[in-house]
């Protein structure tokens, strides 16, 4: 069982909703990213989610489409982001870090290239937006192959067969895009939300995790009443944007709050 399973299966043994905390490697620099990833977690982050920054983030809004780009100015290439999972490694070798990305520098560098190089740093799972399921298996396999796990994507428009086949092919946890839209955009429609984990639950076991448009501790605890995990990024990414290194204490409290919330629900 890797990390990242591992805490999420603890979490749900608890009783106690996951935090998962987005930010883009290399913004505003390789140490920062270092920094803030060990920020995040002092703020009680339960799991890292660490952004492959890349040229056409599509799924992603102008927060974090700015921080890709603040990051390839800053010259972040892929191997960069492998040395910053592993110097995190040096001093935290217990927080899952789940490298989200897209498919085009895994076709480039190749897919047990980046596989051996992504477990090698100390990543647990990968979460690669524009991989359609069809084409998930062969990923999937090579993941395995190397102790990674896959997380599976599924939106509010995803179909039932769709839906099933997602959740046939995850291995970490399902991630359930909370609207339609990008990242950082739009509100919640909490009981169309709802209805939607509940389809997601009757077809796999694997932990669910909310992500897209979650910004503050109200927010995050009315979607944990019914997910097993919340998934913040714009908010944390705005932080960065307007503290750069310094931003370390304005994320750290930006996750305590949120903490508190979910811990305070899990008790009511």
């Amino acid at each position: 069982m890797s990390r990242l399973s591992a805490r999420l299966t603890t979490l749900r043994a608890e009783g106690r909703t996951g935090l998962i905390a987005y930010l883009v490697a290399g913004d505003p620099s390789a140490k920062a990213t270092v920094e803030l990833m060990h920020a995040m977690v002092k703020g009680g982050a339960d799991v890292i989610e660490l952004g492959v920054p890349f040229t056409d983030p599509v799924a992603d809004g102008p927060v974090i489409q700015a921080a890709c780009e603040r990051a390839l100015r800053a010259g972040t290439r892929l191997a960069d982001v492998f040395e910053t999972v592993r110097v995190f490694r040096k001093t935290d070798t217990v927080t899952p870090v789940v490298l989200m990305g897209y498919l085009n520098p895994l076709e480039a560098m190749g897919y047990s290239a980046y596989s051996e190089a992504a477990a090698a740093a100390g990543a647990d799972a990968l979460l690669v937006v524009d991989l359609p399921v069809e084409e998930a298996g062969e990923l999937g396999e090579m993941f395995a192959m190397h102790g990674l796990e896959l997380v599976g994507l599924i939106a509010p428009t995803t179909s039932a067969s769709r839906l099933a086949r997602v959740c046939r092919s995850v291995t970490g946890f399902v991630y359930y895009v909370s609207l339609k839209g990008v990242t950082g955009a739009g509100s919640l429609d909490r009981a169309a939300m709802g209805g939607q984990i509940a389809r997601i639950r009757a077809l796999t076991d694997r932990p669910i995790g909310v992500g897209f448009g979650i910004s503050d501790a109200e927010t995050a605890a009315s979607i944990a009443q019914t997910a097993d995990a919340v998934i913040i990024g714009s908010a944390l990414v705005r932080h960065i944007a307007e503290h750069g290194a310094a931003a370390g204490p304005a994320v750290s409290a930006a996750l305590a709050e949120i903490r508190k919330a979910l811990d305070t629900n899990a008790a009511a």
